[in-house]
């Protein structure tokens, strides 16, 4: 019988056969960060303005303590101790004291819920009506979400010459003129007159923060809204892994059971009451168990998280429950940029009263039918007069004072130094004292008093020198 040899196997063959273990992670839930600000499709299209902008930002400031705080902190340091519209003619005081107090204006609380707006939207719009009689002044708001456009001057694309509305459920829009205190031939080229001239539903209010030339204001919450809601969704995912590493499950182990025993105890069985007693023999063991989350560290990132938001808003990290290793020291210097901030905020909002002080007054002077004054004059000049921010620590400003005016005097007593060279030394400590300092005028009153002085001087009569001898009290005929 014949043998058959045997078959050597292919290793070719083998070799494709041969697979290498594959999985595939199934999840039902779409994971991946997503930018707040950005489009449905594209994550990384921001939308920056328009309804969905608006929206985004009034839900943080609402919703979100740290966006909440951006906002206000600035606002409580520019405005919480008041502002007053002051003029130096009394009786134009008058009409800014009415205006202000007015019932309807009450600008002593609707100046904060504007310049709140202000921050939240980046722009604001305060339509003007003006009594035809008297020419005293109300201001309506308009939603920014109402604007369709704002017209800018085609020769000067910084200015703001017109405002146009959404179109209402009739199809009307609204045309105002942006309110500017001049006269409109002499500010603008014939193009931007005529637009203007179609503007004739009224005259408005527009400020903004945030912008650049021909374009307008942003919100100062809308560059952090990714961020804020990242580090939103950080500190909700430590609650959750909190609220994990506290659960624990009971594991109830049922030594030789068959499937179905198992299946039936499992029927029967209740979860233990704290501080029950539990009975059972030995085939059955109970062990309670707890999730073990290896997480490392936390706080450095959500101080990580919470900073790249404060650095952003300008604020220091001390006023929000951190600051490390800050002392008193370090925390004056690291506040020096979180008050520059402020004070220019503070300055826009300035201007904008003062502009708003000077329409109050040219609308009165027209309705009573008086010239025009010179607003330039410092008598009409209106000025929006805000309290010291921060209380600074003058002490050591006092003492640099003291050592400048000596060292000055010195330098010019010896040559070294001019005296204009002096004062403006002196000018640059008195400055940081908060002190308004005109080194010229200063040097003229000062001569001037000098001249009076010894005027008074000259002028001053002779003190009269008695000749008698002082009375020798021991001499019995000299009494007291």
């Amino acid at each position: 019988m014949k043998k058959h040899a045997k078959k050597i196997p292919d290793q070719k063959k083998q070799q494709a056969a041969f697979r290498e273990a594959h999985g595939v992670t199934v999840d039902p839930e779409e994971r991946g960060y997503r930018r707040l600000t950005g489009g449905a499709h594209r994550r990384e299209l921001p939308i920056y303005q328009g309804t969905r902008a608006r929206e985004i930002v009034v839900h943080l400031w609402r919703s979100n303590p740290l966006a909440n705080r951006v906002v206000e902190l600035p606002l409580a340091f520019i405005l919480s101790d008041g502002v007053t519209l002051k003029i130096d003619d009394q009786e134009a005081q008058g009409w800014l004291d009415a205006f202000w107090r007015d019932p309807i204006n009450r600008m002593g609380v609707n100046l904060h819920r504007m310049a709140r707006a202000l921050s939240i939207f980046g722009e604001m719009y305060w339509v003007a009506f003006a009594n035809g009689v008297t020419g005293h002044v109300r201001l309506g708001y308009l939603d920014p979400e109402r604007i369709e456009k704002v017209v800018y001057d085609p020769d000067n694309g910084a200015q703001a010459i017109g405002v146009i509305t959404k179109a209402d459920a009739d199809g009307v829009q609204q045309r105002y003129r942006v309110i500017i205190n001049g006269v409109d031939d002499e500010l603008f080229m014939p193009a931007a007159v005529r637009l203007r001239e179609s503007c004739t539903d009224g005259e408005i209010f527009f400020f903004s923060v945030n912008d650049i030339p021909n374009s307008g204001g942003h919100s100062d919450l809308l560059p952090l809204a990714d961020w804020i809601k990242g580090y939103d969704d950080f500190l909700f995912g430590e609650i959750e892994r909190a609220e994990f590493m506290r659960a624990n499950v009971w594991d109830v182990t049922v030594t030789g059971a068959t499937p179905e025993e198992v299946a039936a105890r499992a029927r029967t069985i209740e979860m233990p009451a704290p501080g029950s007693i539990r009975v059972h023999n030995e085939t059955e063991r109970w062990e309670s168990v707890s999730p073990s989350i290896q997480a490392g560290e936390t706080s450095d990132l959500g101080r990580l998280f919470r900073n790249h938001v404060l650095g952003g808003a300008t604020l220091p990290e001390h006023w929000f429950g951190g600051g490390g290793d800050v002392n008193r020291s370090t925390g004056e210097s690291m506040s020096d940029p979180t008050t520059k901030i402020f004070t220019m905020r503070q300055k826009l909002i300035q201007y904008f009263l003062e502009e708003i002080g000077g329409y109050v007054v040219r609308r009165r002077l027209e309705a009573l039918g008086r010239a025009m004054p010179d607003m330039e004059d410092a008598a009409w000049r209106v000025r929006a007069e805000f309290p010291e921010m921060i209380v600074k620590d003058v002490s050591k400003y006092a003492a640099a004072m003291q050592q400048v005016v000596a060292a000055c005097s010195s330098a010019v007593d010896a040559g070294l130094m001019t005296r204009d060279t002096a004062l403006r030394c002196i000018r640059s400590v008195a400055t940081r004292l908060g002190v308004e300092y005109d080194a010229e005028q200063e040097m003229a009153e000062v001569e001037r008093d000098a001249d009076l002085a010894r005027e008074t001087e000259a002028f001053r009569p002779p003190v009269p020198q008695t000749t008698d001898p002082a009375p020798d009290f021991g001499d019995p005929s000299v009494t007291a």
